[in-house]
């Protein structure tokens, strides 16, 4: 992933003019990292104390009563933010195409996170290959029903080609930076550039893995240096043995300036 983290806390800051949000793919304390929390209040509470954000997959799988994601909201300091995962009705099943009503239906459920919204995550199968008629007649439906932020994990190598980048960035959609990468340009961000999101998987085993120190220090300096130029959401979604949790608090320690 590259060198070492170097910097002293002040340089730290002084090149990180946009804010780093380190975060888990759900808000789950294992065992191993309780003792860093609160005692009380609920997970997503004692969550909170120490990370900005967190990525909601649920919203992949099933809808949500607006109660509950309002009682999140409700929950968080005002500076927290919540990545959405976009349903996979929309990304799987229906792969873009006729999903007017399901999007709107995704967007309406998303309303009670209010200012806490962060950035919705489309994420596409690895069998979906580029149609730029189908993308542009997508992320138009899209854009004119939301205007906040919007990032997009595609994981077919079509999609990594110049000119969807340009369709991306038109769009300001920014391409997340996957690891690992299911082709080389997958692991730097693309697209839209006002906005960099990393997903960290875990390696090499998908979901299982953790990641090692001199991994979790090379990360911290390249979220640092890309910080220079746009705000960052890095996201760990190595949780099948609880590791996302003990990775992004090791990162937010090396980022914090």
């Amino acid at each position: 992933m590259g060198s070492r983290l170097r910097l002293r806390g002040n340089d730290r800051a002084a090149l990180m003019p946009h804010a780093i949000r380190i975060a888990t793919a759900g808000w789950t304390i294992p065992g191993t990292h309780a003792r860093h929390f609160s005692g009380e209040g609920s997970h997503l509470a004692r969550y909170a104390t120490l990370l900005s954000a967190a990525e909601i997959n649920t919203t992949f799988y099933r809808s949500h009563r607006p109660d509950t994601l309002r009682r999140w909201a409700d929950t968080v300091p005002k500076n927290f933010r919540f990545a959405v995962k976009v349903p996979r009705e929309i990304t799987h099943d229906r792969r873009l195409v006729d999903a007017i009503a399901p999007l709107e239906k995704f967007l309406d459920l998303v309303k009670p996170l209010g200012p806490c919204l962060g950035p919705l995550l489309v994420q596409l199968p690895p069998s979906f290959a580029y149609d730029a008629a189908l993308a542009q007649t997508f992320f138009a439906s899209l854009r004119e029903r939301h205007a906040g932020d919007v990032v997009c994990e595609p994981r077919h190598p079509t999609w990594f080609a110049a000119e969807v980048g340009a369709l991306l960035d038109d769009f300001r959609i920014a391409r997340v930076a996957a690891d690992p990468p299911p082709v080389p340009d997958a692991a730097t961000p693309g697209g839209w550039h006002g906005l960099a999101y990393f997903r960290l998987h875990g390696a090499p085993k998908m979901y299982f893995s953790p990641y090692s120190d001199a991994d979790l220090h090379a990360l911290a300096a390249r979220l640092t240096a890309a910080a220079e130029h746009a705000p960052i959401w890095c996201v760990f979604d190595n949780t099948a043995h609880g590791h996302a949790l003990g990775n992004a608090l090791t990162v937010q320690e090396l980022v914090a300036p």
